[in-house]
This record gives structure tokens, C-alpha cells and sequence, in this order.
């Protein structure tokens, strides 16, 4: 009987252990369809990051998130580290997801999520950290800067992760034809660029806008940008501009001194063929302009306005020739004299025509009428005449005649 006992229970042993075998296989062939999903995430410096891991099969088994050192941050929904940045934002047996706000740039490294199964199944999610470049400033530039002199301009920023680019701008138009230098800050992390630009100035560049523009994928689309507006110093440049194209004898003339410069020129200087205005009572300045009161003969001469600034000096001319209006009115009437000569000479040209075509005609119908009467130049009477002409007829060499 205790043989038999003892038999029993081995018996009962043994099928537990198959039992047990049994539903430890099917558990481990169930977890092979289970896998942790994650990506990777990039967020701004002093942005919020967000970390998900998900598992599409999971038969209740335990989800863990660590950070790059290996410390746990989450355990499911328990927190593991003391940190009031990182938080829950879902857990399940699905997924879990946590989020890291204020993110530094020593927050960024792999991320690993662990899914408890036997063995462990793990997924790794790589923490990019953009390091935002700073606000850029433009050095080099002192004011006033002299026509055709050499400018150099510096752009400048720091704190870029990866290294920003640097674009220049004159007036909207970019320019290409630049230095760029990208150097690693002291953290080994970020970067500080520069850029140089160097171009010679002329008049045209006074009050151009220089724009250095920072790019990067950090700034969203908006780039910053550091102006500078150019002040250029130039010689005056000056014309002399006629309130009328024909002055007359006795009528006003107005002179402007039309003159352009960086400082603004002082007063201009006028002058006559080398000299002082000759009659100051009927030639009067008033700022830029020589009012020239009744116009006569003796005023014909050259005219001189001068500009000067702090850089230089120049002039323009203006040859003055008053005109007698009574022969500017006598000259009011050469168009009908040209028509009335162009008219003349078409009559005369169709009379010559016509009459040397009556010459014409006349020569030839004489010629027809002196061949008729050829037979008629020996004949004693008029019926011998008429003969000899019928008689001319058989030579046909002897007779011509001529149509018009």
C-alpha cells in the first residue's frame, strides 16, 4: 500500500511539473510578439520634450523608462527620480509616456525603454537638444565713412547647435562674396560663427540698409537679424537748371543751382565769366537760385554756380544767350516759306516734264509724216505722187511708222 501511495504522488509530481513546463513555454512564446515602439525627438533648448513607448501586445508586463546615465525615471506610473522637470503623462499597459520641460543641453543622449518580459526587451530613443544661436551684432562700422573708402563689416553669434548660418543683404539683394568662420564654444557643445564682408563705398550706398541674417532650424522659418544703416560722405555734385529754354530780351530769367552732397553743401556761389554778378540791382540770389530781373543784351555771358561741403568742392556752367523776341517771331514763319519754295520747285519740275513730252511727241509725228510723203517729193503731178508712194510700200526698210 505505501508502495502504491508513494507511486500516486509521484505520478501527481510529475504532471505538475509538466503542467507548469507547459505554461511557462506558452507565456515565453506569448512575449515574443511583444516589442517596445519609441522615436527619436528633437526639441528646442528650454523646450518640452515628450517620450513614447508603446507595445501593441502586452499581457500585463511592466514598462520602465531611463535616462542616458542609466537611472530609471519612470517605473509604469511610478516616478523613480527626483526631478520636478520630468512627468507622467501616460500609463497603461499599452504605453507609456513621460515628458522633460526646460530641456538643457545636457539633457540630450539615448533614452531607453524597457518592456519586463524574459528576457527584457528594450528600445532606444535618441534626445536631440537645437541650441539656439544668440542675437547677432554687426561690428566694424564707423560714422561717417568717406566715398571709395574700403568697409568691413563683422556678423557675430554664439550658442548655435548645430553651427547657424550666416547670410548678408544691401538693400533686399543678397550678397554672396563673404568669409565665414565657425568656431566650438568652451561647452564643446554649442558654436560661435562669424561672417565678414567687405566692400568699397560710393554715394549711392548713403542710407543703404546692411541686414546680416541668422538661419537656423531652431528659429522656426524666423531668421533674426542684426541692421546697419550706411552713412557715406561725398563731394557735392551740381546743375544748373533754365526757368525757360529761349530767354528773351526784357523778360525774367530764373537760375537753379540744383546741387546734391553729404554734409549738405553751404550757400552756393554764383558768378559771370570769371566774376561777381555785374549789376547786383537786376541779378539777385536767394538761396539756390539768380533771379534775373528784364533781360538785355549785356547779361549774354557764363554763368557759374559753385558747391562746397566739408570734403570738396564743385561747379557747374550755364552760357547764357538772350534772344530779340521780334526775331523770334520773324523766325515763326520758315515753315511756310519752306512749303511755298517745296511747292515752286513741284510746278516747275511737272512744266518741264510736260513740255519736253510735247518735244517728244512732236519730234516723232513729224518723222511719220515726212516717210509718207516721200513718194511725193519728184512727182510732176499728184497721180505720179500717189504711184511712187505705193511704189515705196514693196521696200519696207523705207517706211516707218511710229505710234504713240
Amino acid at each position: 500500500m505505501i508502495w502504491k501511495r508513494s507511486a500516486v504522488l509521484r505520478f501527481y509530481s510529475v504532471c505538475g511539473l509538466l503542467l507548469q513546463a507547459a505554461a511557462s513555454k506558452n507565456k515565453m512564446k506569448g512575449s515574443q510578439g511583444q516589442f517596445p515602439l519609441t522615436q527619436n525627438v528633437t526639441v528646442v533648448e528650454g523646450g518640452t520634450a515628450i517620450l513614447t513607448c508603446r507595445v501593441d501586445q502586452n499581457d500585463n508586463t511592466s514598462l520602465q523608462w531611463s535616462n542616458p546615465a542609466q537611472q530609471t525615471l519612470y517605473f509604469d506610473d511610478k516616478k523613480a527620480l527626483r526631478d520636478n522637470r520630468i512627468e507622467l503623462v501616460r500609463a497603461s499597459w499599452h504605453e507609456l509616456s513621460i515628458s522633460v520641460s526646460d530641456v538643457s543641453l545636457s539633457d540630450e543622449g539615448q533614452y531607453t525603454c524597457s518592456l519586463f518580459t524574459m528576457p527584457v526587451k528594450t528600445s532606444k530613443a535618441y534626445l536631440t537638444v537645437l541650441g539656439v544661436p544668440e542675437k547677432p551684432q554687426i561690428s566694424g562700422f564707423s560714422s561717417p565713412v568717406m566715398e571709395g573708402d574700403l568697409m568691413q563689416l563683422t556678423c557675430k553669434t554664439s550658442g548655435s547647435k548645430p553651427a547657424a548660418d550666416i547670410r548678408w543683404f544691401k538693400n533686399d539683394k543678397e550678397i554672396k562674396d563673404v568669409k565665414y568662420l565657425k568656431e566650438e564654444d568652451a561647452n564643446r557643445k554649442t558654436f560661435t560663427v562669424s561672417s565678414t564682408l567687405d566692400f568699397r563705398v560710393d554715394r549711392s550706398d548713403d542710407g543703404a540698409a546692411v541686414i546680416c541674417r541668422v538661419d537656423h532650424e531652431s528659429l522656426n522659418a524666423t531668421p533674426q537679424v542684426a541692421m546697419q544703416v550706411l552713412e557715406i560722405h561725398y563731394t557735392p555734385s551740381v546743375k544748373i537748371i533754365p526757368s525757360t529754354p529761349f530767354p528773351q530780351e526784357g523778360q525774367p530769367l530764373i537760375l537753379t543751382c540744383e546741387s546734391k552732397g553729404k554734409p549738405l553743401p553751404e550757400p552756393v556761389l554764383w558768378t559771370k565769366d570769371g566774376g561777381e554778378l555785374p549789376d547786383p540791382d537786376r541779378m539777385v540770389v536767394s538761396g539756390r537760385e539768380l533771379n534775373i530781373l528784364f533781360l538785355n543784351k549785356t547779361d549774354n555771358g557764363t554763368y557759374r554756380c559753385e558747391a562746397t561741403n566739408t570734403i570738396g568742392q564743385s561747379s557747374a556752367e550755364y552760357v547764357l544767350i538772350v534772344h530779340d523776341p521780334n526775331a523770334l517771331a520773324g523766325q515763326a514763319g520758315p515753315d511756310h516759306a519752306l512749303i511755298g519754295g517745296i511747292v515752286a520747285v513741284v510746278v516747275f519740275v511737272t512744266l518741264c516734264s510736260i513740255f519736253l513730252l510735247g518735244r517728244y511727241l512732236a519730234r516723232h509725228k513729224g518723222t511719220y509724216l515726212t516717210n509718207e510723203a516721200k513718194g511725193a517729193e519728184d512727182a510732176p503731178d499728184a497721180d505720179t505722187a500717189i504711184i511712187n508712194a505705193e511704189g515705196s510700200q514693196v521696200n519696207a526698210e523705207e517706211k516707218k511708222e511710229y505710234f504713240i
